[in-house]
């Protein structure tokens, strides 16, 4: 069988040339992404920062613990509780102990040198100028610098209000000893004077105060280093304080952001474990449909040897020995050029955003072992499911078979194409029963589409004919003979057609559910916020975790004529079913204003009976029954049991929690709404509100801007991960196209000598295969739009049974793109082989013996 098979591989050279391209291909992108899958598991090891040089560190305990019938569960807490001044002054005894305190302090850089406040009035100074840049930082009392630690480069340290020491950076702001810069803190803002410098260490860029001012500014301690023994802070302190004695790596926790590395690699898993996921589908579809193909293409070579008394175990045999022999020299050549791509695929994903600039990959070799064994798998299974039907089939049958295609979809295939389908169709239809929000989730509505892609595939024999005849309609009664001939071709090549408008279908399919998805659900959020937020101002930080001046907030009060609505960002975690902690996102809120700022989707009670002992939830809670008292945990960790004063739609997902501000957990207003009162002058308004914002730094968008700064398409990140999937995914349908077209050409040599002696010209030939391969292009077009179609509708009755009424976006703009290359490609790998075989005399091609 091996003998056999070697000769049958150097006969078909080039069949067998495309199935080990195809599958290379697939391997080599299953080996890039597996091998940038493997670096996310694990974040880098990064030791203590802020407190390196801090002996103990003593600081509110930042994580909820809660005993259940299953051990315990521990969840983040959104503000955790600062260090009293009892417990510094008990820990004082023990040691020497510094108070640490952080708090925002951006700098404008204003003109340099002694003389600055002689130049422009104090009133002036306080104001940045229009062109300014705003370099974020932080702030901290420069005792508590020492910890880092951080050294002075240039100049002193602060001594007095008004002095600052700032960090530098490389391609930062140059800021020297000596400069005058405004500084915006929770305070207000006010020029300071730079008295000295320190080199930054990589992780804030931060503003040292005097430490009476930076107490001033900031009464509460954020954290305590402690000199003294952890021992004796411990027992000081007691079993119960609340308070997290944190020494060695440990000290790590009291970080800015100490999960960033973590989290970052969340996202890159999710992205790079999408696209490992959709190049193995896709990879093995394409690689199952060429192997398919080239099989198909032996039914005449097959029943010759059947002829010849071969029994079908024997063709099975070697066909699987060829598979075999091509999967393991393709694997190995994938792998290969999987290890070397996959540094190009992190540096590509690292210039675009996608992960942070400290990625890189690790020394994993299990990708590589996955993908060669992946590949050799798929090439065997392609080939014995392609294989099994010209094995039992009889000899003169299989060489009636060889001239025109017949008989296409036996009984096996007809029945898994329909199990498929139902699966593909119920399972969807259930979650809208059950849970349509679940449809909205990415891994739903990523692998949703691979039930309906497979189950169209296995049907595309089927399909192609009336498909084909529905886009050759009209060319078919245009003048000429081409129309005909492309429409009875396609017809007749069921078999060819069907392989070349396999990697098409799952190519538009995945294209246009993917973004289609995306873009519906970003209108959807759009369509919420616009329908919720009805105020005519709304003015944020900008930034996460960042509170609103407090400055600003008062002044906003204090506008005449305006109905001022103050939020803070929080979170409440409930115990579910007594098993898991569930935290949701919230909103504290004035419920007096909130009704003339907004319309919340209201399904039951009512926002006006909103309190300090009640709470709104939506419709996602395990308790949605108005009346009902819910035990929660609040954002700094205190325990509270809440009425449910009423109940939200679940929406997109963006619905959240209502509190009021006693149970915010000691968040700070992120959030001003405003609308003009009713016979207010609205321009007095803004020119008030504006005013208000240039004095304090803030910025005020109205109700369209701020809708257009948080409306569809401004995730730029989402976009460039699905367009690198995609760009995969194209990549393997191009290869696929390459591939089955110039083995269909091929394999046609003698049909096209035969137009040749009937009259047609080499033009006219080539034409033909060009149209020949633009329809198998359409008919794979055509039935991707289908299942994209269904997917998209099913997202659609999503959002309806949900609450949101939102338009379906269908990105035409992409489809477009996706089909017209495909078209082009097909056509040119259609049109090259046949030229090339139009070179050699017609009679000769007649005459050759396959």
């Amino acid at each position: 069988m091996l003998m056999l098979a070697l000769s049958g591989m150097r006969t078909r050279w080039i069949t067998f040339v495309g199935s080990f391209v195809a599958l290379a291909l697939g391997v080599g992108l299953i080996a890039a992404t597996g091998l940038a899958l493997a670096a996310t598991f694990d974040a880098p090891e990064r030791g203590p920062e802020r407190f390196a040089a801090a002996p103990v560190v003593v600081r509110a305990a930042d994580h909820l613990r809660v005993d259940t019938p299953t051990g315990t569960r521990s969840k983040p807490l959104d503000h955790p509780g600062p260090v009293s001044r009892r417990t510094a002054d008990r820990l004082a005894a023990l040691g020497r102990t510094v108070e640490d305190r952080t708090f925002p302090a951006d700098v404008t850089a204003a003109r340099t040198g002694p003389d600055t406040t002689a130049a422009r009035t104090r009133a002036d100074a306080r104001k940045p100028r229009p062109g300014q840049d705003v370099d974020v930082r932080v702030g901290h009392p420069w005792q508590v610098a020492a910890a880092a630690p951080y050294r002075l480069t240039s100049g002193r340290a602060p001594a007095a209000p008004g002095e600052v020491v700032v960090t530098t950076r490389p391609g930062g702001a140059p800021l020297r000893t000596g400069d005058r810069v405004l500084v915006r803190t929770p305070a207000g803002n006010a020029p300071r004077t730079v008295v000295g410098t320190a080199a930054g260490r990589g992780f804030e860029d931060a503003v040292f105060f005097d430490d009476d001012e930076a107490a001033r500014i900031s009464p509460d301690i954020d954290a305590l280093v402690v000199h003294a023994d952890a021992t004796a802070v411990r027992r000081a302190l007691g079993p119960d304080s609340g308070m997290d004695v944190l020494t060695g790596h440990d000290r790590r926790r009291a970080d800015p952001d100490p999960d960033r590395d973590a989290r970052a690699l969340v996202s890159v898993n999710a992205l790079l474990g999408t696209a490992a996921g959709i190049t193995l589908f896709v990879s093995a579809a394409v690689v199952a449909s060429t192997f398919s193909f080239a099989v198909a293409q032996r039914r005449r070579e097959f029943g010759l040897l059947r002829t010849a008394g071969a029994t079908p175990g024997q063709i099975r045999r070697t066909v699987c020995a060829e598979a075999v022999l091509v999967g393991v020299l393709a694997s190995a050549a994938g792998v290969w050029l999987g290890a070397g791509g996959a540094p190009l695929l992190v540096g590509r994903m690292t210039e675009a955003g996608l992960a942070p600039p400290w990625f890189a990959l690790g020394d994993a070799s299990w990708p590589l072992h996955t993908a060669f064994w992946t590949g050799v798998f798929v090439a065997t299974a392609g080939a014995l499911v392609s294989c099994h039907r010209a094995g039992r089939t009889a000899p003169t049958e299989a060489l009636r078979e060889a001239a025109v295609d017949s008989r296409v979809m036996p009984a096996s295939r007809w029945a898994a194409a329909v199990l498929v389908l139902l699966a593909g169709l119920g399972l969807p239809a259930l979650a809208l029963a059950v849970d349509p929000g679940d449809l909205l989730g990415r891994k739903s509505y990523i692998t949703r589409p691979m039930l309906l892609v497979v189950g169209f595939a296995l049907l595309a024999p089927v399909l192609v004919r009336p498909v084909g005849r529905l886009l050759t309609w009209l060319p078919a009664r245009l003048p000429g003979a081409t129309g005909v001939l492309v429409r009875e071709n396609t017809a007749a090549g069921v078999r060819r057609t069907a392989a070349v408008a396999a990697p098409v279908l799952i190519t538009v399919a995945l294209a246009a559910t993917l973004t289609g998805t995306v873009a519906t659900l970003e209108e959807a959020r759009a369509t919420e916020a616009r329908t919720a937020t009805t105020a005519d101002f709304v003015v944020t930080s900008g930034q996460e975790g960042r509170s609103l001046a407090p400055a600003f907030v008062e002044r906003a009060r204090a506008v005449e004529g305006a109905v001022v609505s103050v939020s803070r960002s929080t979170a409440v975690t409930v115990l579910e079913e007594d098993t898991a902690l569930v935290t949701s996102e919230a909103r504290a809120v004035d419920p007096a204003r909130l009704a003339a700022v907004s319309e919340l989707p209201v399904t039951a009670g009512r926002l006006a009976d909103l309190d300090d002992d009640a709470i709104v939830v939506n419709e996602e809670w395990l308790t949605t029954r108005v009346g009902d008292r819910v035990t929660v945990w609040l954002g700094d960790g205190r325990k509270a049991s809440l009425r449910i004063a009423a109940v939200l739609a679940t929406g997109t997902g963006d619905n959240g929690v209502y509190v009021t501000r006693r149970n915010a957990g000691g968040a700070g207003v992120d959030r001003i709404d405003v609308t003009v009162a009713e016979g207010a002058d609205r321009r007095a308004v803004a020119a008030a509100l504006h005013t208000a914002g240039a004095a304090t730094g803030t910025r005020v968008t109205t109700r369209a801007e701020w809708l257009a700064a948080n409306g569809p398409g401004t995730n730029d990140q989402t976009r460039t991960g699905l367009r690198m999937i995609l760009g995969i995914a194209l990549l393997c349908t191009a290869t696929a196209l390459a591939n089955t077209l110039v083995m269909a050409t091929s394999d046609r040599v003698r049909d096209l000598a035969v137009l040749r002696l009937a009259g047609a010209t080499a033009p006219q030939v080539l034409r033909l295969v060009a149209a020949e391969a633009v329809v198998a292009v359409g008919v794979g077009a055509v039935l991707g739009g289908v299942v994209a179609a269904v997917n998209l509708l099913v997202v659609w009755g999503a959002l309806v049974l949900l609450g949101v009424m939102s338009a379906v976006v269908v990105p035409w703009g992409t489809l477009g793109l996706v089909v017209a290359a495909a078209a082009l490609l097909a056509a040119v790998s259609a049109v090259l082989p046949a030229s090339l075989a139009l070179r050699t005399r017609p009679v000769e091609l007649a005459g050759a013996r396959e």
